[in-house]
């Protein structure tokens, strides 16, 4: 039998925790944590990262909605991560559910559990966090008594491999809709002291960008393809759009100081969401759709706000291309100048090639030990005008020859092998590109020039023009893998990449429909978890649930999609149209570019979904160079 209060909890936990790895993961109490009174408080909510807290406590989102959820005086929000198999195997044996950081409060005892699911590796996890709080795995199975369990998080924008665990999802962006989510569960609450969990479940299917899956049916044809998802009740709309927030609001500046060393302990701030680059591959970039920026003076002074409160000596400048955000020389420069006296580090996560200038390095120069991240993703011309990301050899060599001369020793290289139509002589040139990098890098300062190259398998990802397109299987995958290894033996030359049966089980699960949830159930019973750490990998035992459930994996990942296929998360919508994800994949395989729609509207879809997001908001202010405010409404110019 479960224990049931905080107090019982640790009692236990202090018998327990001489015995695991890093007990601090455990036992929270950290500086800047909140913690409220539970009695007087009447919403309670639990937010969870399934990982391990050395990952989770770094998550931008938790932090977001931790912030939101404590501000209001009616509700108190706390933590909690999957544990580590040492401390679930004691918490099992000892009948101690799973509870939060700040109180110890048991999970099921909380109003409304939020998971953050950014990628498809998590999903089982999340089935053993469910199962560790002594919670029904199965939405269906769950009463009155049980808390309403949502997602977000990129990987929900195809909610359908989930949907036989989670109650309702978020689709899109969160500082909103969780507000609006919290009112509906507190006012079943207060009106008689229970949670009436139908009624609740029937008005959160009424907000917008929120996706109760218990009130949608799909129908399929005979070779398992989908013939329609159709609501089942009126109330349910039959598209579900995703929520974006007009204007990005203030970011959280009071972090959590985490227990032990973290993967990222620093402060992060976001400087911009969405990106008009338009790269076919990037589910990102279409589902954070339309570009927001926040302006120099409030990031400066997010940072301040945030040193002051957590101590931290690093900062990163969050955004899917930080080198597009348009003053990003001017807020570099602020930054360095503000904190000159703190030694404070600045990292800048995706810089774009085509656009990372000798003023922004020389802006980084105090970094230089650290080694300069670029992306080209392909390293053949036509593979880059597949992929919509273009730019010529030279261009790439001569930002390497700008970054080695400032005092760079490392230039690190990301490229994607499987991209469409891509062939061995594609994967030699990415080979190539890295010895010419490195020979640059040896002209300018000899020995000591190093590359390193990173070699991930791309993907086709729901909403992305790429939907359409197969996935390799694991020869092709291991071939060109083998290829790079026999041509890139240089000492100077560090090659990693991404497992073969990493990528299956992404593809599987990110572009799977209702019944690959069958799957993961199955997956999950046989003891897979931590998909995403390579020691923890089950890949037979997921092999074993497809068979058990008599579905073919290859299916979900090497079956080209015909022009009018019904996918899963057809009745999904990012705003983006269908339309023009086709349009755009048809553009790639004749290598047709579309530049960046800073530059010239492509008629997405985006923007007229947006303009009706901002009219409730007229007065706010967003940078779009093809949207103007006006007193009353927005117009597209």
């Amino acid at each position: 039998m479960h224990l049931t209060t905080p107090e019982q909890i640790d009692q236990k936990l202090h018998k327990i925790l001489p015995k695991v790895t890093k007990p601090g993961r455990y036992v929270g109490g950290e500086f800047n944590s909140v913690v409220k009174n539970w009695a007087a408080t009447p919403l309670k909510a639990s937010l969870v990262f399934p990982d391990i807290y050395d990952i989770g406590i770094s998550n931008v989102g938790l932090k977001i909605l931790y912030d939101i959820l404590n501000a209001r005086a009616d509700c108190l929000a706390e933590r909690s991560y999957a544990v580590w198999r040492d401390m679930e195997d004691l918490m099992r044996q000892h009948s101690v559910p799973l509870y939060s950081m700040e109180s110890h409060h048991p999970l099921s005892q909380f109003d409304l559990i939020g998971f953050s699911i950014p990628y498809e590796t998590l999903y089982t996890n999340t089935l053993n966090v469910i199962d560790l709080a002594g919670i029904p795995v199965m939405s269906v199975e769950r009463s009155d008594n049980h808390p309403i369990i949502i997602a977000g998080g990129h990987s929900t924008l195809n909610p359908e491999p989930m949907h036989a665990f989670i109650d309702a999802f978020v689709i899109g962006e969160g500082e909103e809709v969780i507000s609006e989510i919290a009112d509906v569960v507190l006012r079943h609450k207060l009106s008689d002291g229970s949670r009436d969990r139908g009624a609740i479940l029937r008005d959160l299917a009424s907000l917008k960008g929120v996706y109760v899956p218990l009130y949608y049916d799909v129908d399929y044809h005979s070779d398992n393809t989908i013939r329609a998802i159709t609501p089942n009740q009126p109330f349910a709309s039959a598209i579900v759009t995703k929520r974006m927030v007009p204007v990005l609001p203030p970011p959280p500046t009071k972090f959590i100081v985490p227990n032990i060393e973290a993967v990222h302990n620093r402060i992060s701030v976001e400087i911009m969401r969405g990106c008009t680059r338009g790269c076919r591959f990037c589910h990102a970039g279409i589902i954070n759709r339309p570009v927001r920026e926040r302006s120099v003076q409030e990031v400066v002074e997010a940072v301040a706000a945030a040193i002051d409160s957590t101590g931290f000596e690093e900062v990163a400048l969050l955004s899917l291309s930080s080198s597009d955000y348009s003053n990003i020389t001017e807020l570099v420069k602020a930054v360095s100048e503000r904190f000159a006296d703190k030694h404070l580090g600045i990292s800048l996560p995706s810089l774009r090639i085509e656009t990372v200038s000798v003023d922004l390095m020389d802006q980084l120069r105090d970094r230089r030990g650290t080694g300069f991240t670029l992306a080209p993703e392909a390293a053949s011309e036509r593979m880059r005008r597949t992929i919509n990301k273009y730019i010529s050899d030279e261009q790439l060599l001569e930002t390497v020859r700008e970054i080695y001369s400032r005092g760079w020793t490392t230039v690190k290289l990301y490229f994607m092998i499987g991209h469409p139509s891509e062939t061995l002589e594609d994967v030699q040139a990415i080979a190539d590109l890295c010895k010419r990098v490195l020979s640059e890098g040896r002209k300018i300062i000899g020995g000591r020039a190093r590359v390193n190259a990173g070699v991930s398998t791309f993907v086709p990802k729901p909403h992305t023009p790429f939907q359409w397109v197969q996935c390799d299987d694991m020869d092709q995958i291991r071939q060109k893998q083998d290829l790079l290894r026999r041509v890139l033996k240089d000492r100077n030359i560090k090659l990693s990449w991404t497992v073969a049966e990493d990528t299956m089980i992404e593809a599987w699960l990110s572009r799977g429909d209702r019944n690959i949830s069958r799957v993961i159930h199955t997956a999950w019973k046989k003891g897979v978890k931590f998909d995403a750490w390579q020691e923890e990998r089950k890949f037979s035992h997921w092999l074993q649930a497809f068979e058990e459930e008599g579905i073919d994996p290859s299916f979900y990942t090497h079956r080209t999609r015909n022009v009018d296929e019904v996918f899963p998360w057809e009745h999904i919508s990012t705003a983006v149209s269908k339309k023009f994800l086709f349009q755009d994949y048809a553009m790639s395989l004749k290598q047709q570019i579309r530049e960046d729609c800073r530059k010239q509207c492509y008629a997405c879809g985006i923007l007229p979904t947006f303009i009706e997001e901002r009219r409730q908001n007229p007065g706010d202010f967003w940078k779009c160079p093809h949207v103007k405010p006006k007193t009353e409404t927005l117009a597209v110019v």
